[in-house]
């Protein structure tokens, strides 16, 4: 059986982000095809993710990164994933997959706030051009990502030389989900991020014109720009900050809501979007190629409706549609449909089949 080493540093202690969610639901069905070992840096880490044997090592955002194959090495794994990019490679003595799940950086190269001064200083200087993105994936033996529409940028803009292979994001298995014919609440869920390409402020400015909706922004937010948010809402009372939700309550959210938003400016797939799917909770979405490419039949049945990411009156227009109960219905069905073409288990199917073909060529 193939010996995986599968970096889970960059998963959460609490909440889960996207990549984080990407992690842990990813290593869980991997285990299940390979004999997975979990890298950690904090042993907080595992409370989100699955019971797994796991190896303590350096953190990815340490001096000693680039060499963190001397902690590896030791330990004889047959294949190292990550779900990043950034993970060294020097003096390693098995085969690497770094992911990229977008590049929506280049565009938007203010990074996350959270990460410290210094490294947020490389982040920058990383993203000033391709060059550095192109080294670093021309050290791995594969690459990985997670949708077509990322892997065709990839190819556009010629960051690397090695097989590009799709290990897409999917959705939780939901056993139960929605009633297609029950009636939604008047409550919208929001989950990502608040970096400005995420666009929050243009949900809220539609938000506006739903005076009797309620928006729950789900994630965990800074206190200043909570403050920020606050500020445009006509009715600050419709916004419900939760500061990171609970998985439970999450999912009873996306069973009772109209419909998941973002107007997301950008986004390498939309882990969230897949979710409500499962649920069957329609989503309205900003027209992006992206999310055409994982809306897919739902959004030509109306499962998911996309609309100009500035333009709140399109979107305030699609949430009133789903008002109607047929439109919600025919809704519903097709975003459940669409979701059930994802999972899991054939993402970690070519995952592990990958390594196979890396491991027998050493």
């Amino acid at each position: 059986m193939l010996k995986l080493f599968f970096d889970c540093r960059y998963t959460r202690t609490r909440v889960h982000d996207g990549i984080s969610r990407f992690t842990a639901s990813l290593v869980e069905a991997a285990a299940q095809k390979a004999d997975v070992t979990m890298l950690i840096h904090d042993p907080e880490q595992l409370n989100l993710l699955p019971d797994l044997p796991h190896l303590r090592i350096s953190s990815p955002t340490s001096a000693r990164e680039p060499w963190v194959a001397r902690q590896l090495n030791p330990h004889r794994p047959d294949v190292v994933f990550s779900p990043m990019q950034t993970m060294g490679g020097i003096g390693r003595s098995y085969p690497l997959i770094l992911t990229v799940h977008d590049l929506i950086y280049y565009e938007h190269p203010t990074p996350p706030r959270n990460l410290p001064a210094s490294v947020r200083l490389g982040w920058r200087a990383y993203h000033w051009s391709y060059l550095p993105q192109r080294l670093v994936l021309n050290q791995a033996d594969a690459v990985a990502t997670v949708s077509e529409t990322t892997r065709g940028l990839i190819r556009e803009h010629r960051l690397t030389r090695r097989p590009v292979e799709l290990i897409s994001n999917a959705p939780p298995t939901v056993a139960h989900p929605r009633d297609p014919e029950a009636s939604p609440s008047r409550e919208l869920v929001y989950m990502g991020s608040f970096m400005g390409y995420k666009n929050v402020e243009a949900v809220i400015a539609g938000l506006n014109r739903l005076p009797e909706y309620r928006l729950h922004l789900c994630s965990p937010i800074a206190a200043n720009r909570e403050a920020q948010l606050r500020a445009l809402a006509a009715d600050p009372e419709q916004l419900v900050f939760h500061h990171g939700i609970s998985e439970p309550d999450y999912r009873g959210l996306l069973q009772r809501a109209a419909a998941l938003v973002t107007l997301s400016r950008a986004e390498g797939y939309g882990l969230p979007v897949v979710e409500a799917m499962a649920h069957g909770t329609p989503c309205v979405l900003s027209e992006l190629p992206i999310f055409h490419e994982i809306g897919g039949s739902a959004v030509v049945e109306a499962g998911a409706q996309l609309v100009p990411p500035q333009d709140s009156p399109a979107f305030a227009a699609a949430v009133r549609r789903l008002e109607d109960p047929a439109q919600f219905a025919r809704a519903s069905a097709a975003a459940r449909r669409r979701s059930l073409e994802f999972s899991w288990s054939a993402s970690a199917d070519r995952l592990v089949a990958l390594g196979e073909r890396l491991a027998h060529r050493r």
